[in-house]
């Protein structure tokens, strides 16, 4: 059996690649907290309950499963608290990470697949962010990924390591067979939100900016589906199995999708409106934040095929309807 590591497997996006990765013949071997995980999203392989901040179980995991490589999602990621709580984000994330790679190194395991962030560039607003993009991040979350990456890129010139690291931009969607999702406790992400003030479930909700410098003059911002960036998850592993070396990739669709845009189709998706009305615009807002991903295409041959509002919305809505934001 092949196995692959998978920090933080029992949250959205990483539940994702597991499943994917059972499907395509690994074994993925969920390394999670549960601080934000869920272990009802551990179907797909083992489970080891264990924190980035305690080697002893990360060599232990290491010694026991002997994974071909790792899927590092695991992170603390809520841009407000960071802002708050900047120690917390520095010693779990950026200590988490140096934890566990240099168990990888010990344990000869050398190829890692990095979740990283859009928001290690910072607030550039209007730019087609590519990967050349200066990286200037506002706060420790952005800041944390950052370093991560800076660690990968050291370790990478004196252990042989191999890393290909994710540039994430906004996630949105579920499974299609509705069996894993999105879940947080408390829901801040905007798809889900709407979805849920759709449903009755929350009071009206309150947008912000009609005045942006955009074609209806809401904030837009470029929106992937978690089965591609699972999709994305698996080309990455691959590339590194087949020694192609350490690479950086945005995953964006290139495109974005305005809040007006996602409103209406939040409403035609469930049948319901969404009760919202519209505020000022908050300080710091990009109008615009959207990826450039030619690199992603040209060079793994990924394509967000699921990345559009319809496919989004709908399997969110679908995932709903069977109790999946419930936790």
């Amino acid at each position: 059996m092949t196995h692959v590591l998978v920090t933080g497997g029992a949250g959205y996006i990483c539940s994702h690649a597991c499943k994917l990765l059972a499907h395509q013949g690994y074994v993925p071997v969920t390394f999670d907290s549960l601080v934000t995980g869920w272990v009802r999203a551990v179907k797909f392989g083992p489970f080891v309950e264990g924190d980035l901040l305690d080697r002893d179980a990360l060599d232990a995991a290491f010694a026991e499963y002997e994974p071909v490589a790792v899927m590092h999602f695991a992170a603390l990621r809520q841009v407000g608290e960071a802002t708050r709580e900047p120690g917390r984000y520095w010693r779990n994330n950026v200590q988490g990470s140096l934890n566990l790679v240099e168990a990888m190194v010990e344990a000869g395991c050398r190829h890692m697949v990095f979740s990283s962030t859009c928001a290690t560039y910072g607030d550039q607003d209007g730019v087609v962010l590519d990967e050349q993009s200066q990286q200037l991040p506002l706060n420790a979350y952005g800041g944390s990924k950052r370093a991560v990456e800076d660690i990968l890129r050291n370790f990478i010139a004196s252990h042989g390591l191999e890393a290909v690291v994710f540039r994430y931009f906004n996630v949105a969607g579920a499974d299609v067979e509705a069996e894993i999702g999105e879940w947080h406790q408390p829901e801040t992400h905007l798809i889900p939100v709407m979805i849920e003030a759709a449903a009755g479930a929350r009071v009206a909700l309150t947008m912000h900016s009609t005045d942006s410098p955009t074609p209806d003059g809401t904030c837009v911002r470029d929106y992937v589906h978690a089965m591609d960036h699972a999709a994305a998850h698996a080309k990455g592993l691959e590339w590194l199995l087949e020694g192609k070396g350490s690479r950086v990739f945005n995953l964006g669709t290139g495109t974005g999708f305005s809040v007006k845009e996602i409103i209406a189709e939040c409403n035609a998706a469930t049948g319901h409106d969404v009760p919202h009305s519209f505020g000022p615009r908050r300080a710091g807002d990009c109008a615009a934040l959207v990826s450039g991903s030619r690199r992603a295409a040209e060079e793994l041959d990924w394509r967000p095929e699921r990345s559009t509002l319809p496919h989004m919305i709908a399997d969110a809505w679908r995932l709903y309807r069977v109790g999946g934001y419930s936790g």
